[in-house]
């Protein structure tokens, strides 16, 4: 029995397929997306604090307004959770640290020289 290899298409769902789309408005100019820059530690804004909302009564660390690039967002993250030793998250310039780690993630936060917290 021979079997009959059928090949699969594969549509982009992640808008990431890198075509034009088509537009009807005849002033439009084509715009590429800018590169965001990451602002270096000394000049991010933090906001860190404790949240239990919406997270059926478990604590976390939430760190707020990261200014930068989403792999630099990551990066960090993944630098808190080292030091700290637990999960947590990164994405749309939020970084999610499971348990009541408030204080230990200030003092690395400082020790690598960002402020307003």
């Amino acid at each position: 029995m021979a079997r009959d290899k059928k090949k699969k298409k594969r549509i982009s769902t992640d808008g990431s397929g890198g075509g034009m789309v088509f537009s009807t408005n005849p002033d439009f100019e084509f715009q590429e997306e800018q590169e965001i820059e990451t602002l270096p530690n000394e000049e991010q804004r933090l906001k860190v604090s404790l949240d239990r909302k919406h997270r059926k009564g478990k604590s976390v660390v939430l760190i707020e307004n990261f200014e930068g690039k989403e792999e630099d967002l990551k990066s960090l993250a993944k630098e808190i959770k080292n030091h700290c030793g637990v999960g947590g998250s990164a994405k749309d310039g939020e970084i999610v640290i499971q348990g009541e780690l408030l204080d230990k993630v200030k003092s690395f936060l400082k020790e690598k020289g960002f402020k307003g917290m």
